[in-house]
């Protein structure tokens, strides 16, 4: 019986509450406990240095990159440090077969070489405001929870437009924390004319490809760089060849004086996602009726998409980004179910709910507020389970795992009613950027064994309706009508939609092309699934939300944090290595050597340029080098960070840049549901490879002295 109290009370404690150095925290609410963890492992800047609302601080030099990562600037020129892969679709954007920059690199030697990234927005918060008390007063009399929701949502969009007005360089979100226990307003100013500078090649920003993805060790040198410009005034504005280099509020200065274990270590990013107060019964959802339905179905796509990359160029140029997007979260999610089970996840989460019931069995008070919580919870993920599963093998095969679905909805989303003008912008800006990066000869061959899959895995009532005729007429042959449907539609192939869209009248009879009749039949089908997995949400969300809220009444004096949002977040740790398994030990930091052993002439994941090679293995790194004459390529520290935190500035006890953080590892995959703080880590590229590639192999010395060192 000892022991299991022991072991419940430490559950608690490390699911829960800060322990070590958990938490992804808001920096505007940084408490007392959180400065003196701090202050132990040894930060040194004052609380106005690092956040202030009035005058410039750290925290504005760290900004959004595009729509899902992290940036740091650290020049003031508006140069931009991120990951390669937070950067790859800029990239790839950019490449052809004769400028192949995925697989050679790009280096800008002047501005005026700087290349512009069409669509790409960074930016940078301008404050951020506590909205809970106009929220939640304006609601406290509703007991339905999806009306609600649908009044915070009313509210929140009146004070977002109210801000924003028609101004497209202006963005306000009014975001809930604590399980929508807590609102906050955030503004950011967006900047729309951002530049590529530099991209190390595939092999550095690469380096070991899907094998090493979320491992350590790891020899990966994942940054780009880009700039932000702006107009004469220094304000946000669209592309323009007369706009300059943004000056900005703040940016890191640069460390080359390393780390040693045990250093203090920072992140700054905006972390997209975590759900560290998820029930037992939301973990066991997560692993049967989400992740293992989303590594099947992209295994089996990704597997058809890397055997056609690897004998084309062409394919391999257009569909790389596709397949690095599609790849991270598969092997996330293979790792998160190792992990949920290796570290007895589920029963941990059980122990907490008990310890739950059992204190509001002894505060009746409390069991009034919170005492339908776990009932709700446990009912509306129990009825949803199989609706659950049923969305996402929708979602991963036909809905999102076929382009020509995505394609076609995006066809259908062309207005023949509006002017000429908006009609070209829609081409232009929707479906020409699909086209760009789209070969129907290899999405015919996914059709099909997406088509196959769902068929095996889905019960007939969730099928779209076309799988009736289709296996009426092809006797279940998807490879025979996925030829039909890309030899017959016109959707496929730009140069035949576009000789019909100036027609309304021929656009008006598309719903007759086969393209458009598959997509028709998987929206009605993907629509009726989403809404039987909708109607027991109202039960689950004030179910969350009720025992989140209990939780923090259950330990009053303990340091909650809110789950990751995208929004912007600071973690706290150390540097250090860690035990993976018994009787191993990794180190808390990589050189060189390890580029040099893993490399393989020829390998798509682990080949590397004889230039590069030659760089590292004659060792001359002058002021990049460590005490014996390496040159750190990655390290580790325990900070806390999920994705959307990749290319995270790293920062040491006096706030300056020693990386960016691209990755987390193997071990800790369960993180974002559990902190594991004996093996969670975050892996950072060494802010000295990051200079030694631009000095050395780009020959850049410009960008050297731009950036300003401690």
């Amino acid at each position: 019986m000892m022991k299991r109290l022991i072991f419940t009370f430490i559950s608690v404690i490390i699911a829960l509450v800060s322990f070590a150095d958990e938490g992804m925290w808001m920096l505007n609410t940084l408490n007392k406990d959180n400065w003196q963890r701090m202050r132990e492992l040894g930060f040194n800047l004052s609380e106005e240095e690092l956040y202030s609302s009035t005058n410039p601080s750290l925290k504005d030099a760290v900004v959004i990159f595009g729509g899902g990562c992290t940036g740091i600037t650290v020049s003031e020129k508006g140069l931009v440090f991120t990951n390669h892969h937070c950067g790859f679709d800029a990239i790839q954007s950019q490449s052809s077969v004769e400028h192949d920059y995925l697989k050679d690199g790009f280096v800008a030697q002047t501005q005026e070489e700087e290349l512009k990234i069409p669509n790409l927005e960074i930016r940078y918060l301008v404050r951020t405001e506590n909205f809970t008390n106009r929220i939640l007063t304006s609601v406290d009399t509703i007991s339905d929870e999806m009306e609600r929701l649908r009044k915070i949502n009313e509210i929140a969009t009146q004070v977002e437009d109210s801000i924003v007005g028609d101004n497209q360089f202006i963005d306000a979100e009014i975001r809930s924390y604590f399980a929508r226990n807590e609102y906050y307003l955030n503004v950011y100013q967006v900047f729309k004319d951002v530049r590529m500078v530099f991209a190390p090649p595939s092999s550095v920003g690469k380096f070991g490809g899907d094998t090493d993805n979320w491992m350590w060790p790891r020899h990966t040198g994942d940054f780009s760089v880009f700039r932000v410009y702006a107009d004469a005034e220094n304000k946000p504005a669209g592309y323009s060849p007369e706009n300059k280099p943004y000056r900005p509020q703040s940016y890191a200065r640069i460390s080359l004086s390393g780390y040693k274990e045990a250093d203090y270590s920072m992140t700054i990013g905006f972390p997209g996602s975590t759900e560290r107060y998820l029930s037992s019964w939301g973990v066991i959802q997560n692993v049967k009726s989400s992740n293992e339905p989303r590594i099947e179905a992209r295994g089996i796509k990704q597997d058809i998409w890397r055997e056609l990359m690897a004998q084309n160029d062409e394919i391999r140029i257009k569909y790389a980004s596709k397949y690095a997007r599609s790849s991270n979260y598969w092997k996330n999610s293979i790792g998160m179910n190792r992990g949920i089970e290796r570290m007895n996840v589920v029963e941990r989460k059980k122990a907490i709910e008990k310890d739950f019931s059992d204190w509001l069995e002894k505060n009746p008070e409390q069991k009034k507020i919170y005492g339908n919580a776990l009932k709700l919870i446990k009912e509306s993920y129990s009825a949803s389970d199989q609706a659950q599963k049923n969305y996402i093998y929708l979602l991963e095969t036909l809905w999102k795992g076929t382009e020509i679905v995505q394609l076609t909805n995006a066809v259908m989303g062309y207005d023949v009613n509006q002017s000429e003008e908006e009609k070209t912008e829609y081409i232009k800006k929707i479906l020409d950027p699909i086209y760009k990066d789209y070969i129907p000869a290899l999405d015919q061959q996914v059709l099909a064994a997406m088509m196959h899959l769902a068929k095996k895995r889905l019960p007939q009532e969730s099928l779209p309706q076309i799988f009736k005729e289709i296996d009426k007429k092809y006797k279940g042959d998807y490879e025979k009508y996925a030829k039909h449907v890309f030899e017959k539609s016109i959707i496929p192939y730009r140069d035949k939609l576009l000789e019909i869209l100036p027609n309304s009248n021929k656009v008006r009879k598309l719903d007759k092309d086969p393209a458009y009749q598959l997509a028709k039949s998987v929206r009605e089908a993907f629509d009726a699934t989403l809404a039987e997995t909708g109607s027991y949400l109202g039960d689950k969300l004030e179910g969350e939300r009720l025992f989140l809220a209990g939780l923090k009444a259950m330990y009053p004096e303990k340091s909650f944090y809110s789950d990751a949002n995208f929004t912007m977040r600071l973690s706290y740790g150390k540097i250090g290595g860690y035990v993976p398994y018994d009787g191993a030990w990794y180190d808390y930091f990589t050189t060189q050597q390890g580029v040099l052993e893993k490399y393989k002439k020829g390998d798509y994941e682990f080949d590397v340029q004889d230039e590069i090679m030659k760089l590292l293995s004659e060792k001359n790194f002058g002021k990049y080098a460590n005490e014996k004459g390496d040159m750190n390529l990655c390290f580790i520290s325990d900070n806390d960070i999920t994705g959307g935190n990749s290319g995270s500035p790293m920062f040491n006890k006096n706030g300056n840049l020693i990386g960016l953080a691209f990755d987390g590892n193997w071990e800790a995959m369960s993180g974002d549901i559990v902190f594991e703080p004996d093996v969670q880590k975050t892996i950072g590229v060494d802010i000295r490879y990051v200079l030694f590639m631009i000095e050395k192999w780009g020959k850049c010395d410009r960008l050297l002295k731009e950036v300003v060192f401690e």
